[in-house]
């Protein structure tokens, strides 16, 4: 299980940050778990709902990460799934994805929690996907683990 060693993650004073949650639309039933993982850590850190935006695929993940940034939010959530076929696509996807939301991240000072799952078969991402019998819950780990570098940040801005 990729989850095992998985700091305890605890956050205070984090009420009134504004989160965004950007997700992919591949995959209902993937998507649909990390997605409430997202929304269910948002409520249990306090943050209230998160605004929501739907993109295609993950691939347009950095670019709508990067406008919710911009637009005053304090911390972006990206949630996606990329599942490995027969050919080089999976490569380039994942690492445009990955290099586009760490360049978000670095160029605006908004934290990116990164919930793109990138997996062999579609029984790895429902193990992932926060869903009734999964192993984890990256959706929800994603929101924790960017909220918690929001307020996190607040101690040196």
């Amino acid at each position: 299980m990729s989850g095992k060693g998985s700091p305890e993650v605890s956050v205070q004073e984090c009420g009134d940050l504004r989160v965004a949650v950007v997700a992919a639309q591949w995959h209902d039933t993937v998507m649909a778990g990390l997605v409430a993982g997202a929304m269910r850590a948002a409520r249990e850190l306090g943050t209230g709902e998160p605004a929501l935006l739907r993109v295609p695929g993950s691939f347009e993940l950095p670019v709508a990460a990067r406008a919710l940034a911009r637009a005053g939010y304090d911390a972006v959530v990206a949630l996606g799934v990329v599942i490995r076929g027969g050919t080089p696509h999976f490569d380039y996807v994942c690492q445009g994805v990955t290099q586009g939301l760490t360049q978000v991240g670095v160029e605006t000072g908004v934290p990116v929690g990164f919930g793109v799952l990138t997996c062999d078969n579609e029984e790895q991402a429902l193990d992932r996907a926060g869903l009734e019998g999964s192993s984890e819950d990256k959706g929800h780990e994603a929101t924790t683990a960017a909220v918690a570098t929001a307020a996190a940040l607040r101690s040196v801005v």
